[in-house]
């Protein structure tokens, strides 16, 4: 056994795992070898002396009082009887001769020897071993992988399958990226540069770790900005909520606590430098930027943009499954804004906002051949938005 314990220091480096871990993972080993080699019904432990290299494997005896019934093979549990085995225990009398100093409750420990068990023994042994060791790595890069969630990774693509899924190496794993998750019209080969996000860290047991990235998910659109923009790295304005139709149109709502920040201008950027950048890695997605707001009638209103919204009526769901309304009054001349090209605009503002838009067409035309009113257009929907609250 002591070679065993010479190597336990080279398996942590080795496997990228701690010392404490490979040792936790050697008694489990050893105790379920015991039980296995001798029998499954006994009480086995191990201790390992590093000092002296030395890996201790004992059966436990557990002291009870000379009228004990587990000495009879039974004992009460829940109030109903069950059978135990009388070999997992000794009276306090028949114990006192062993070693006077032991008391009801403590443990006689019989030392065995490993090395008398025979080959079968150390084959499971090291077939646990190695299980228990699998099954740490697989927690760590667990926790590791899962702490990302949410973050972009970036490396080169290795393969890809007929099913056009597009596998990427990141670290220690193989990160895929489905079909599903790909902008419509990309298209990757072996060797091309890969930044995606990660979607969800998972454990199978026939493929082990799988880390699943994405292209497709807002978060991916958020990470690419937080990237772009420092006033999001620093925290200084912050990403309410984001929609996307991948590859076509997204939406963001933003808000900061700083005066002296224009959000939108941040993101934007001089002659939307930043805004543009993260469009061409969206293979050309167009951005909508709005101020985010938390009263529900406002912040439907500026999602709607470029739509000049007249009022919003809020309709809450009493159904915790089901989404509330939103009831927007518009005139006739903003339906087509309000919709969007098949759709894209309402569908976008209702993701943004997790409303369920309704849109009410009435009579008349938005005034639109002003000049002055078309500077103040975002003014005029806000203005109208807050009239809403008060009818």
């Amino acid at each position: 056994m002591e070679k065993i314990i010479d190597i336990i220091d080279s398996i942590a480096y080795e496997k990228g795992l701690k010392t404490v871990e490979i040792e936790e993972a050697l008694k489990e080993s050893l105790i379920k070898t015991a039980e296995k080699m001798i029998g499954g019904n006994l009480v086995f432990d191990a201790s390992i002396n590093r000092e002296k290299k030395k890996l201790n494997l004992f059966q436990k005896i557990e002291v009870v009082a000379n009228d004990d019934t587990k000495l009879e093979g039974k004992t009460i549990v829940d109030e109903e009887e069950v059978e135990v085995n009388v070999e997992n225990y000794i009276s306090i009398d028949e114990a006192k001769n062993l070693d006077d100093g032991l008391e009801i409750g403590d443990f006689l420990n019989y030392d065995l020897e490993f090395e008398s068990m025979g080959r079968n023994a150390a084959t499971i042994l090291f077939t646990n071993l190695e299980y228990r060791l699998q099954r740490h790595i697989e927690d760590n890069l667990f926790k590791k992988y899962n702490s990302k969630l949410g973050k972009t990774v970036t490396s080169s693509v290795t393969s890809v399958d007929r099913q056009d899924n597009t596998f990427m190496e990141i670290g220690e794993v193989r990160a895929i990226l489905p079909r599903k998750n790909r902008i419509k019209g990309e298209t990757f080969k072996v060797g091309d540069s890969l930044k995606a996000v990660v979607k969800s860290v998972k454990v199978d047991k026939q493929y082990g770790l799988i880390v699943e990235v994405s292209r497709t998910s807002p978060k991916f659109l958020e990470s690419l900005l937080t990237l772009e923009v420092p006033e999001l790295k620093d925290k200084r304005i912050t990403i309410e909520s984001s929609a996307r139709i991948p590859g076509v149109r997204s939406k963001i709502a933003i808000s900061t606590t700083e005066a002296n920040i224009d959000p939108i201008g941040a993101i934007v950027g001089v002659k939307g430098v930043r805004i543009n950048a993260v469009s061409k890695q969206l293979n050309g997605e167009n951005i909508d930027c709005i101020d985010y707001s938390p009263i529900p009638e406002i912040f439907v209103s500026r999602a709607m943009s470029p739509a000049i919204v007249n009022s919003v009526k809020i309709e809450k769901s009493t159904n915790p499954n089901e989404k509330s309304k939103a009831i927007i009054t518009i005139n006739s001349d903003q339906k087509g804004k309000a919709i969007g090209k098949e759709g894209l605009n309402i569908r976008l503002a209702s993701m943004l906002t997790n409303f369920d838009i309704v849109v009410n067409e009435v009579g008349g035309v938005t005034p639109s051949t002003d000049n002055e009113d078309k500077v103040s257009e975002e003014k005029t929907k806000d203005v109208s938005s807050l009239e809403a609250l008060f009818k």
